[in-house]
């Protein structure tokens, strides 16, 4: 996504086949939202009423990326100590 991209705030409102949520902006507005490549593994466990940050462009509002906060979502593996 380019420099005109901004950011918001958004709820996860169900998960869709292959790494794609429908998820709510904070005025109602609804939306597809997607992860793409190796961070579809961090977000498997990524259910309805999560919150998270969306990458929107003004060409096209009706589709955002999800943002990736590396120290929000861990691998259940990894214990923290």
């Amino acid at each position: 996504m380019g420099e005109d991209a901004f950011r918001v705030e958004a709820r996860v409102i169900e998960a869709l086949p292959n790494g794609t949520f429908c998820a709510e902006l904070s005025n109602g507005h609804r939306l597809t939202a997607f992860v793409t490549g190796r961070d579809q593994k961090v977000f498997t466990g990524l259910k309805a009423g999560d919150k998270v940050k969306l990458q929107l462009t003004p060409y096209d509002l009706s589709v955002g990326q999800i943002l990736v906060e590396r120290n929000k979502f861990k691998h259940e593996s990894q214990s923290v100590s």
